[in-house]
């Protein structure tokens, strides 16, 4: 039997998607900016690409990238990546790139108006939460953030440890 359904026109449709798969098939996580959740408070992501050099993509596909500093700057109605470290790729020797250079991230006009420029007004950051490859292309999910005080993160993590309680002990009831 075929994965495909026959209709009634005779063509095949794909099955249908499994909704409960968390990310694609065809992505590659890089890095993560895990310390971008626990310091901001993230209100809206969005998914850009990147202008990037032919060594800083080998070194990405290596997997060394520092996401921890890195933050979105608008500049002239374009956004800009800014303090994101990509280290120098060893074999690249004379053409290589400089590993701490803004590199331009790639949004429709209509996105920079709606979450970079946003960010800015409100006093809100773009902030980078991971890096990975969609298709063979590089891309950046940006997060427009808050930041978040002191007392709100350890309200936070409050609520994370009674959650991982409540559920040990459904577990344990069954």
């Amino acid at each position: 039997m075929s994965a495909k359904q026959p209709t009634k026109t005779g063509k095949t449709t794909p099955p249908p998607r499994n909704p409960d798969k968390k990310r694609d098939e065809n992505e590659r996580l890089v890095a993560q900016n895990r310390k971008a959740r626990h310091e901001y408070e993230v209100l809206d992501t969005v998914e850009c690409g990147m202008v990037l050099v032919g060594s800083e993509v080998k070194t990405l596909r290596n997997g060394r990238v520092t996401l921890d500093e890195a933050y979105g700057r608008v500049t002239k109605g374009e956004v800009w990546l800014v303090n994101c470290d990509i280290p120098e790729y060893t074999e690249a020797n004379r053409f290589n790139h400089d590993p701490r250079r803004p590199r331009k991230l790639l949004l429709h006009k209509r996105e920079v108006d709606k979450y970079a420029n946003r960010a800015f007004e409100k006093g809100l950051t773009l902030i980078p939460l991971k890096l990975y490859f969609k298709r063979g292309k590089a891309k950046l999910l940006m997060g427009v953030c808050k930041g978040r005080q002191l007392h709100d993160k350890r309200e936070k993590m409050k609520r994370e440890t009674m959650g991982r309680d409540i559920q040990r002990a459904m577990r344990r009831a069954e």
